[in-house]
């Protein structure tokens, strides 16, 4: 194996970010991060590598790796440090040994068939945040206001529901990320943009805060639970719509209490409704 077919097995690990098996689809995303931060290029980049060679030297199982399985929840906690805190030599050992530490609790569920998708990021990055504010108050980045917009612009926080999956508002980095999952799957790409905009919608009318709607943050959640269960059938459709619906529904839980979402609305609503489908699916496949 050549040096090209590790630098697509690194690149389809942070194609999975959006469940996409696809190295230009990782290309993409990293591209869109460079441009808005080389710093979170480099996190995103060095993470994937750190939780891929972790794999292998732990001789987890060749084609899961080559999957890029055990790069996405990495990838995320690079980015996700570098949002919450300054990009210091700490912050970059706290991502190399959260990138460890995700490649191991992925693994665990993924042995016991356990869809668990970027639960592992989420918890790592909630501890990490914990432990910054306990013990490295100072590495911390200060909070940024939001800015104030009186009205929606429904079609930018459409693509900037892509955009916030990776932590993005920027909007040239958000079309290259609905681009990216465009070129490994269209339907998937045209659920995730339409899902952004529903959420959207939804938000506004449960008085959700314009400035973060406008920001693609109630729609990064329904975007991947969109991905998850694009489809051409009519249950594709119905499958995705209750998902969104339920992730909208536990963010605005979290908001309410304050608890910083990340991508847990997505993993409990996928999962919820997963089991449903398991449970129903045959009674339904042929509508």
């Amino acid at each position: 194996m050549n040096f090209s077919f590790y630098v697509k097995i690194i690149l389809r690990g942070v194609g999975q970010i959006m469940l996409q098996e696809n190295a230009i689809t990782g290309l993409f995303f990293l591209a869109g991060l460079f441009y808005v931060s080389i710093y979170m290029g480099i996190a995103a980049l060095l993470a994937t590598i750190i939780g891929t060679v972790t794999a292998y030297i732990l001789k987890y199982n060749k084609e899961e790796i080559e999957k890029g399985l055990y790069g996405f929840n990495a990838a995320l906690i690079g980015v996700a440090v570098l949002v919450f805190c300054k990009p210091t030599i700490i912050s970059f050992v706290v991502i190399i040994i959260g990138s460890i530490i995700s490649t191991f609790i992925f693994h665990f569920f993924l042995q016991r068939k356990i869809p668990v998708f970027t639960f592992p990021f989420v918890v790592i990055t909630w501890l990490i945040v914990l432990i910054f504010h306990a013990f490295f108050i100072q590495h911390l980045n200060e909070k940024i206001a939001l800015p104030n917009t009186p009205s929606i612009n429904y079609l930018s926080l459409a693509f900037k529901g892509f955009g916030q999956v990776i932590f993005q508002e920027n909007m040239v980095a958000s079309i290259l990320f609905f681009v990216a999952v465009f070129i490994s799957s269209p339907i998937s790409a045209l659920y995730g943009l339409v899902a952004s905009f529903i959420a959207g919608v939804v938000a506004f009318s449960f008085s959700f805060s314009i400035q973060e709607i406008n920001m693609g943050l109630l729609g990064y959640n329904a975007v991947l639970c969109a991905i998850v269960f694009a489809g051409k059938k009519l249950h594709n459709y119905l499958w995705a719509f209750v998902s969104i619906l339920l992730a909208l529904l536990i963010s605005t839980l979290m908001f309410t209490y304050n608890i910083t979402q990340l991508t847990f609305p997505f993993v409990a609503s996928t999962c919820i409704i997963l089991f449903f489908k398991q449970t129903i699916q045959p009674k339904i496949a042929k509508i």
